[in-house]
């Protein structure tokens, strides 16, 4: 059930036709800045399932389920390519959310797994997520689809999405979670950091402080958003310039945290974040 008629005629016109992109909360928004940032002349509409975070400690099934119906209000919306902006969403319901929807889509996993397969030097990869993200090896499955001779060291860090969703990207007690997660994966020598998470780049530089200068940090958000302008452009879907862009935004509890941390992180106003109730 919708909280609101969201395809009124005052925004039907500006969110048909829109990119897509969805997060159990704020996380999502570093990859919505990188699409916007790819492709100034796209509407874009974000959906933070705000009531229901964090996904990562919920079971596979649960999230499945989330998934699909979040993917479902986005798709009612007349959305043109969809963007699973959650690596626990995406490691559990990609598949499920691909045969169900006739919308092109993508998850954050494997264009970060790429990425991550031709970083690495000495071919040790650290991996860190949600737990269930971990418990998926998703991650594993992707690198060594690219080079099967990495070795991939995993770690769950479940703290890390409440600290971003506080807007806590640079306190001590982040800090101090950190360290006790990240100090076993420095000790085994990787090279590269797979942050396997789209709230952990909001924790980036607390996390790069943490690891060490020579271990190089991985995220999803700037491949996430190539593939999606190389995706959009082989269609034939890409908007002409010298339109003004929209950006949507929608939540399923209070926006006033949202808009708050929001704000925070990108560095500019939030307008018209909108709630809405999609559970069944």
């Amino acid at each position: 059930m919708l909280s609101g008629n969201v395809r009124d005629k005052h925004h039907q016109i500006s969110i048909e036709g829109s990119i897509g992109v969805f997060d159990s909360g704020v996380g999502g928004l570093t990859v919505l800045r990188e699409i916007a940032r790819a492709l100034p002349d796209e509407d874009c509409v974000y959906l933070g399932d705000t009531a229901r975070l964090p996904y990562g400690n919920k079971s596979r099934g649960t999230v499945t389920k989330f998934a699909l119906q979040n993917s479902a209000f986005l798709v009612s919306l007349g959305i043109k390519f969809l963007v699973i902006a959650c690596n626990t969403a995406a490691s559990a319901g990609l598949a499920e959310v691909k045969e169900h929807f006739d919308v092109p889509t993508t998850g954050v996993i494997k264009p970060e797994a790429k990425r991550a397969a031709r970083v690495t030097k000495n071919k040790k990869v650290g991996v860190i997520g949600t737990r269930s993200t971990i418990a998926s090896a998703a991650y594993e499955r992707a690198i060594h689809e690219h080079d099967p001779g990495i070795t991939v060291i995993a770690k769950p860090c479940p703290l890390f999405v409440p600290l971003a969703e506080e807007g806590w990207f640079d306190d001590e007690v982040t800090r101090m979670v950190a360290e006790r997660y990240l100090t076993d994966l420095v000790g085994q020598d990787v090279d590269t950091l797979v942050l396997g998470c789209t709230h952990y780049p909001l924790l980036k530089k607390v996390i790069a402080e943490t690891v060490g200068r020579d271990v190089a940090l991985v995220d999803s958000a700037i491949p996430i958003a190539r593939e999606v302008r190389e995706t959009l452009g082989e269609m034939n879907l890409l908007r002409g310039n010298g339109r003004k862009r929209l950006l949507t935004y929608y939540v399923t509890d209070d926006p006033k945290i949202f808009t708050r941390v929001g704000e925070s992180f990108l560095g500019f106003p939030l307008e018209d974040v909108r709630h809405v109730d999609i559970a069944i």
